[in-house]
């Protein structure tokens, strides 16, 4: 069997780039919808561009038009979503089911991976407010590509290092605190951190794979699953600067929700979840699932440590 034509809906956002560039890295015949909202976006109209100079097809459609989607739709294998679910960037989850809609009115496609890549939002169903309504969301449209026997998977990729690894796992910045880092708790909870260009491998790696069928694919590279308290201490080892430890309890932590917006309250809840809970790494992945280290032992995945140089 030949590789699968891929679509990426999503395709100049923060994860979706990454999947486009490793879809063409692997060989496939690799098209990103180019959608009209994106207006006098010169950056996203520039990233789509780039896209095409190295290979890639670009296909118009829009959420708007229904035939649009549907066109676009057949003339691939494989659709992978990568739309985004975070507050403080553009919440359109639910902008979805139109593309399950679609999916399920062109009939050709053999999978479909929708936007998840975070928290499996199948053990979220006790998710505090306001931030449970990213997974509460996720569930809804699980349910829809369900229903109409579309035949998917879903990765669930956990920490984005980007996001929890520079900036050793501190809300509101994205680089190394200089003097002072706050612990959640005693620091000792295991939570996954994973290499977005690792994740987009692992997705491109599954979508021709019969293994992952139906199934939940969590990217938990042995090595990544780290607890705060270890991550800052890799952090001090390469950088050579000491931080003072700050502990917050988890009331204090969830008190602090208050004084946030909409987008803070929601980040607040979910770093609870992964931090405190242990959300991210309590469980055994059993039947159903396949973890992508296991399945994919050929991916040399960036570690952590590797990770964190670029910040020294």
């Amino acid at each position: 069997m030949g590789k699968s034509k891929v679509l990426v809906v999503g395709g100049t956002g923060y994860i979706g780039r990454r999947i486009v560039k490793a879809s063409l890295a692997e060989g496939h015949e690799t098209y990103v919808l180019q959608r009209p909202e994106i207006g006098l976006d010169i950056d996203k109209l520039q990233i789509l561009l780039s896209f095409k100079k190295q290979g890639a097809h670009l296909i118009e459609g829009s959420f708007n038009d229904h035939k649009s989607l549907v066109d676009a739709v057949k003339q691939v294998d494989v659709v992978i979503c990568t739309m985004s679910g975070v507050h403080f960037r553009s919440h359109n989850i639910l902008l979805q089911l139109k593309l399950v809609e679609a999916i399920r009115e062109a009939g050709n496609v053999k999978r479909f991976l929708p936007s998840e890549f975070g928290m499996d939002p199948a053990r979220m169903g006790h998710a505090l407010e306001p931030g449970r309504v990213t997974f509460d969301e996720k569930m809804v449209v699980r349910k829809a590509i369900e229903e109409a026997n579309i035949p998917s998977t879903y990765v669930i990729a956990n920490c984005f290092a980007g996001y929890f690894v520079g900036n050793l796992s501190q809300l509101g910045r994205l680089t190394p605190p200089k003097d002072k880092v706050y612990l959640y708790g005693d620091g000792n909870v295991k939570v996954a951190f994973t290499d977005e260009e690792d994740v987009a491998t692992y997705t491109i790696k599954a979508i021709d794979d019969p293994t992952t069928l139906n199934k939940t694919l969590y990217i938990r590279p042995p090595h990544n699953i780290l607890t705060q308290s270890e991550l800052i201490q890799k952090w001090e080892t390469l950088s050579g600067n000491k931080l003072d430890k700050i502990s917050i309890s988890a009331d204090d932590f969830l008190a602090s929700m208050k004084g946030f917006d909409l987008a803070g309250q929601v980040g607040v809840g979910h770093f609870y979840h992964m931090f405190y809970e242990g959300c991210l790494t309590n469980f055994e992945i059993g039947e159903g699932s396949e973890e992508a280290s296991k399945l994919y032992p050929q991916v040399e995945y960036t570690r952590m440590d590797d990770y964190m140089k670029i910040y020294v």
